[in-house]
């Protein structure tokens, strides 16, 4: 290195100059490329969010033939509409809702139909009332619901023409911060 610094003719003065500048520079470097705490906290939250979701989606599909019981509540039972929401974010997020379709619908945030995502509560018209019967999205236009007496807790898709008919609207009841089961899951207003 001294072969060096006598051939570049720098002087002895600025050599430790040269090197403190020298040994700074991976530090820096690594202090750019180092994702900040802001980016850090964002990629935190869509996690916390995509596994509330995904603990509404498993718990609902653990539901899927559960008979239909006008104001039922529970697995043994049977459900309706509203009683299997209200089970489902009960064990999947420790979050009670109200036991209507229609007081669900004024929870949470409105979303558009085309800005859906997993875990948003869905609700129809079927009663000749708005918002009278309420499923979960699941993604790619599928929701899982408690139809009417005779059937069972299903999946099915929204573009059908029955429901593509009868869609009342969405809600999305899931903070951004939400997170998953045992922690501070929040719903919106």
């Amino acid at each position: 290195m001294v072969r060096i610094v006598r051939a570049m003719r720098i002087s002895v003065h600025l050599l430790p100059l040269l090197l403190s500048a020298l040994l700074a520079l991976p530090a820096t470097v690594s202090a750019q490329t180092a994702p900040t705490d802001e980016v850090t906290e964002q990629s935190n939250l869509i996690v916390r969010y995509t596994s509330a979701a995904q603990n509404l989606v498993n718990e609902s599909m653990g539901y899927l033939g559960i008979g239909y019981r006008f104001g039922g509540t529970s697995p043994e039972t049977g459900f309706d509409c509203s009683g299997l929401v209200q089970a489902v974010f009960r064990n999947a997020l420790g979050l009670d809702l109200p036991r209507t379709a229609h007081e669900m619908a004024n929870r949470g945030d409105k979303v558009a139909k085309q800005e859906l995502k997993p875990g948003d509560l869905v609700f129809f018209n079927t009663m000749r009332r708005a918002f009278s019967h309420v499923g979960i999205y699941l993604g790619d236009g599928r929701f899982v619901h408690s139809p009417s007496s005779g059937g069972s807790v299903r999946v099915e898709s929204m573009s059908t023409s029955y429901w593509a008919k009868r869609f009342n609207g969405a809600r999305r009841l899931l903070d951004d911060d939400a997170s998953g089961k045992g922690s501070s899951a929040t719903l919106t207003n």
